[in-house]
């Protein structure tokens, strides 16, 4: 069975951090930290969720998660560079293993780049491992139902980080 609902997703993927002794972060733009509620509302979260940065503006990426002005200024603040830099940034400013980032356009308007609405790019970092990302172009489908699919797709990709990580010893602090 495919789980489509990123509720279903959230034990899931607390579950595996859980059995890993990993902990999580997130770093949100388009979705606007709903992300990280989602996974604090699941029973023991505080196990393994560290929190969440919402850097909403291209100045709070920067100034929040480190993400380069040079690179925004470049690429706009919806590609895949700016979704690993998120990740990796969020990674370097906290104590988790593991961090989601999603940017994106939810609309309802292109954004100051001119990227169409229902653009999304994800990425998920690991402390000791590579950063994996994908770029997913889901339409105008209106804003909830385009955070409801980056929020599935990033937990997807967190799930797929996570369970290629071997257990260890050492648990969340």
């Amino acid at each position: 069975m495919v789980v489509t609902d990123p509720a279903d997703l959230t034990e899931q993927a607390l579950g595996a951090a859980r059995a890993r002794k990993l902990s999580i972060v997130t770093a949100e733009s388009c979705t606007a930290g709903r992300l990280a509620a989602l996974l604090s509302q699941a029973p023991g979260a505080s196990d393994c969720l560290h929190g969440g940065f919402v850097a909403y503006t291209k100045a709070n990426k920067t100034v929040a998660l480190g993400v380069s002005s040079e690179l925004l200024r470049r690429k706009g603040a919806v590609c895949p560079e700016v979704a690993v830099a998120m990740a990796e940034g969020a990674l370097a400013r906290s104590p988790a293993d593991v961090a989601v980032a999603i940017t994106g356009v939810a609309g309802p308007d292109r954004d100051e780049d001119g990227n169409p609405v229902g653009v999304v790019c994800i990425a998920v970092a690991r402390r000791g491992g590579r950063t994996v990302h994908c770029e997913r172009h889901y339409g105008a489908l209106g804003r909830e139902a385009i955070q409801c699919r980056a929020m599935t797709e990033a937990l997807q990709e967190l799930i797929r980080a996570i369970e290629a990580v071997e257990p260890k010893a050492s648990a969340m602090q």
